[in-house]
């Protein structure tokens, strides 16, 4: 298969198409039509988002029902997912998919333990900082063609080792569906409190804003849809939420030391998560460009989304020729992409160089789809470039920092003359004069 080739990095950035995870003005026909036979002809999809979460907020349950039965075609007399159905559930996965679950578990459970930070207080210098965890949190598992267990897994064991005090989960029904059996083990595993079977735009005003039936949380975490997304974008201030996250997207790095099935394995891998995913080779090796190109005709002819990872590549993947290794890293961090894979000679001489990925995969034995289940980090990264200024999700983003301040006099009379003058530069009398006035206290015990 050949990818649309760029020869030389000036400009190469451009390569990732900027896809924003927000715009609602390109859904398919049929999206369309159902959102206007369910909210009428005049209501456009970002107004059917915000009348949706306007609901929840006013009617609560009731509205989440309405729209589950309007929207999903399932009638629900309760929420939360029974015991029992926890029970079938965990029967019904096999001993190895279990086993590989809790493998996963461990592994990211040990990651995040070795990241957490930790209290810290100075006496003698009178300032410290203090960790504490946030009080509750939703995550969100969508329920379309592929079950996500992994993102649970990714998103709440963080949270519990982070020492969230309730996790719950909103997870769609389906028609005549048992809810996928794989997303409620790993619930079980990863020690979510509650799973409720709501879905879409209701299930995050729940969690945002509270029901009956559904805890108001403190932050909203995991993937969706673009109406999800949009209304986690609405409901940010009312609760925090992990990010607004668009279609995923993978650059690999490559010299001729390559492996070109591997390369094209994982091309492919990216490719076949979503129509709009990108995945793009960076090479100064003609040669391996050649290899990767007749592996990925041979290897998609065979792979059951083959079809689905093609439409991808062809509309998003891309090969960049450059001239050196250097110049590759330095082009992928100018577009600081979600995953960089480093398949060169000596990855670590490399890495340290690195300044803009949601995720760093270094060598031909760290695949991005390692990082998806079994390595350790969350696979929850920021996309379109957004590792600019942002990280992947970590115990961190379910922590709350309060720094504390103590000082001694001594230290108040050393420091209270520069809080004077700053405060007078300011305009606000009030802040200096309550330094002042214990300057003054601390002159006439003696104190100078």
């Amino acid at each position: 298969m050949k990818l649309k080739l760029i020869r030389g990095a000036k400009g190469a950035e451009e390569v990732l198409t900027r896809i924003d995870p927000l715009d609602l003005s390109d859904l398919p026909k049929a999206v369309l039509d159902r959102t206007h036979q369910a909210f009428g002809e005049d209501v456009s999809p970002e107004q059917s988002v915000l009348k949706m979460l306007q609901d929840v907020r006013q009617d609560g349950d009731a509205a989440v029902r309405r729209y589950s039965k309007l929207l999903d075609g399932v009638e629900l007399s309760s929420f939360k997912v029974e015991k029992e159905q926890l029970a079938q559930a965990a029967a019904s996965v096999s001993t190895e998919l279990r086993e590989s679950l809790e493998l996963a578990a461990e592994r990211i459970r040990q990651f995040h333990q070795a990241v957490m930070p930790k209290d810290w207080l100075d006496e003698e210098g009178g300032l410290g900082q203090l960790v504490r965890p946030l009080e509750r949190v939703g995550l969100y598992a969508p329920g379309g063609t592929a079950a996500y267990p992994s993102t649970v897994l990714m998103t709440a064991i963080p949270a519990r080792v982070a020492g969230v005090n309730e996790v719950i989960l909103c997870t769609p029904a389906r028609p005549g569906e048992a809810l996928n059996p794989a997303v409620l083990v790993a619930a079980e595993i990863s020690g979510v409190d509650t799973v409720y079977q709501i879905g879409g735009v209701p299930a995050i005003g729940a969690m945002a804003y509270g029901t009956d039936s559904v805890p108001k949380v403190d932050k909203i975490c995991g993937p969706g849809n673009v109406f999800v997304a949009y209304a986690k974008k609405l409901v940010q201030g009312q609760v925090d939420i992990d990010g607004v996250f668009g279609p995923t997207e993978t650059v690999v790095i490559a010299d001729e030391s390559a492996d070109p099935g591997f390369c094209a394995a994982d091309l492919i891998g990216q490719a076949e998560h979503d129509p709009l995913a990108t995945a793009i080779l960076i090479t100064n090796s003609q040669d391996l460009i050649d290899r990767v190109e007749r592996e990925l005709d041979e290897q998609l002819n065979i792979q059951l989304r083959g079809d689905l990872a093609r439409q991808a590549l062809e509309r998003q993947g891309r090969i960049v020729l450059v001239e050196s290794v250097a110049e590759a890293v330095e082009l992928a961090d100018r577009i600081a992409p979600e995953h960089m894979c480093l398949m060169v000679q000596d990855p670590w001489k490399w890495a340290g160089t690195v300044k803009h990925a949601g995720g760093l995969f270094l060598g031909e034995y760290s695949p991005e789809v390692m990082g998806d289940y079994v390595a350790g980090p969350s696979h929850v990264m920021p996309t379109g470039g957004t590792a600019r200024f942002s990280s992947a999700l970590s115990v961190h983003q379910f922590l709350r920092t309060m720094p504390v301040v103590s000082l001694s006099a001594d230290d108040f009379q050393k420091l209270g003359p520069a809080a004077i003058e700053i405060a007078k530069a300011e305009g606000l009398d009030g802040h200096a004069t309550a330094v002042r006035m214990r300057l003054d206290k601390l002159q006439k015990l003696g104190r100078n």
